[in-house]
């Protein structure tokens, strides 16, 4: 066998052996809800707020109460004993080698007492922890205090302690200032610098090719006497001039080579790019699902739209078709392939489900809220039927988990197409009142263009007097999508956590001066019912 050959094994063997370790399973001891819930409001003083993991934290888990005044005014913790949770709390992993859904039903709370509460306002409650398998854990619980401030206990001082390193694996803890010697941590996932890498390979090319011309030099002071001792010598593979073996030290430096630009890649790798900082947002959808699309009780949706792009974050939205017959339903099946080029696999559950699959008409019409289910290969697929010819635009709305607990939260958008004959519907004119089957939705407020505004949507039985019973859909009281006209530009907004004056409201941001489509989605009776507004916006 030719010494290219040998080098080619070599360097495969290589290859194998350095990518073929599998990255290990998680488990995740997430946050399940709080007492007080988040985005509650509270009117008697309370001495302690109670955070209920999945898991027992550890003991260095580290808490702060922050008052609206940014001073800290928590008075440490203590472990209390488990209980059940509100809701099962739904974490999607790797086990085993297949991907599995989990349901975690018991709470395991840490109590974090509370000095005092010196003014009226939102606090925050900060939490850092790890789980079990080395997780990190870290977020913010928000609760609105409206009652009489009460004095702090004699001698006590606002603590200023801070998270022990340990826990915070290059994250900042919830509450804290970050370092600016803080190191970043490498992904979990083993990222690599590719650029690292591949400098490896050209330095071992190099070591070969190196190698290769001073084999094949003139042997100088020791010259072959006969062409038999050359042919040897050369099919043997192992010897040049001075007996020195060429091939062992070329595969070693290829070896070598390898293995230390892997690892230069890995070391330098960069950590994922963050998303912006995100506008603030309802604590329910923050605290309990990691959605940071907007609403709620004194948060804002993002000015901006999103879901015009195919890929965004590091991600992109692949579709097995692109098209499908009109009036037959087919199973929609697509990937959210990030950055490595690999399907991912880990989504936060946001509203009680790891996706969400919005389909419109480019003309607005033909409006669905669907529901896929993922496979183990990172798969997504859901029945689809599209009843008339045209264009269609299909929204990914979903938050991908790390491996360290934090989520980012992204809208992708693909077209989609039905042959034949498409005729467009026109919008309706704006108004403020439109029927869902046997109930009539009125609007109360007015969205404007690149400011947040709240929006309520008042639910009645058409025929009769008095508010229908509204109940929880996917975790809230109503959903609302809005699209813009001409580019589909997508807000996706939530709602408060509970109805105000018997009615939903909305904190909602529109990107600018247009038309604009509002699909709001409600449940009375086990069923959910939909009203559509056109909002046109100067």
């Amino acid at each position: 066998m030719g010494l290219f050959h040998r080098v080619v094994l070599a360097v495969s063997a290589v290859v194998v052996v350095v990518f073929a370790v599998p990255s290990p399973a998680a488990a995740h001891g997430t946050l399940g809800m709080s007492v007080p819930a988040g985005g509650a409001t509270v009117s008697a003083p309370l001495d302690s707020v109670e955070l209920f993991f999945t898991e027992k934290v550890p003991d260095n888990a580290f808490f702060t109460v922050t008052a609206p005044d940014g001073g800290r005014v928590d008075n440490g913790w203590e472990h209390a004993g488990p209980r059940p949770l509100d809701k099962p709390v739904t974490e999607y992993f790797m086990e085993g080698g297949k991907f599995e859904p989990r349901q975690y039903t018991t709470g395991f709370p840490a109590r974090v007492r509370i000095a005092h509460l010196p003014v009226t306002g939102e606090y925050k409650v900060g939490y850092q922890s790890r789980a079990s398998d080395g997780d990190n854990v870290h977020g913010t619980v928000t609760f609105k205090y409206t009652g009489p401030a009460t004095p702090a206990p004699a001698g006590w001082t606002p603590p200023t302690d801070q998270a022990d390193p340990a826990l915070l694996g290059g994250a900042v803890a919830a509450g804290t200032a970050p370092s600016a010697a803080a190191p970043v941590a490498a992904p979990e996932d083993g990222g690599t610098n590719w650029l690292g890498w591949l400098g490896g390979i050209a330095a071992s090319a190099l070591v070969v090719v190196g190698l290769i011309f001073w084999r094949r030099r003139p042997a100088g002071s020791a010259p072959v006497k006969s062409s038999a001792k050359k042919a040897g010598a050369t099919k043997a593979g192992a010897t040049t001039a001075g007996s020195i073996p060429v091939v062992p030290i070329a595969v070693g430096a290829v070896v070598v080579a390898l293995i230390g630009g892997y690892g230069l890649g890995r070391a330098t790798a960069a950590p994922p790019e963050s998303a912006a900082a995100p506008a603030p947002v309802a604590p329910m959808s923050q605290t309990m699902a990691g959605h940071q699309h907007g609403g709620g009780d004194g948060g804002a949706a993002t000015v901006e739209a999103a879901g015009t792009t195919v890929s965004s974050g590091g991600y992109t939205l692949q579709p097995v078709r692109r098209s499908q017959p009109a009036g037959r339903a087919v199973d929609y099946a697509f990937r959210i392939v990030g950055a490595d080029r690999q399907p991912a696999t880990r989504f936060a559950v946001v509203h009680d489900k790891p996706l969400h699959l919005v389909v419109a008409g480019r003309d607005l019409a033909g409006f669905q809220h669907l529901h896929p289910t993922m496979s183990a290969d990172g798969l997504w697929s859901v029945p689809l039927a599209l009843p008339r010819a045209g264009a269609y635009r299909i929204f990914a709305d979903f938050s991908v988990a790390t491996a360290e607990g934090a989520t980012t939260p992204l809208v992708l958008g693909v077209d989609h197409h039905v042959p034949g004959a498409a005729t467009g519907t026109a919008l309706p004119a704006a108004a403020t009142r439109a029927p869902a089957g046997p109930f009539a939705v009125t609007m109360e407020g007015t969205p404007q263009a690149g400011t947040t505004v709240p929006i309520s949507f008042r639910v009645t039985r058409s025929g009769a007097p008095g508010p229908a019973t509204l109940e929880r859909y996917l975790g809230a009281y109503g959903h609302l999508v809005v699209l813009r006209e001409g580019d589909l530009g997508y807000v996706h907004v939530h709602p408060d956590p509970e109805l105000a004056d018997g009615a939903i409201r909305f904190n909602v941001s529109v990107p600018g001066a247009g038309r604009y489509r509002a699909f709001l989605e409600f449940q009375v009776a086990g069923k959910v019912e939909r009203a559509e507004f056109t909002l046109d916006l100067t």
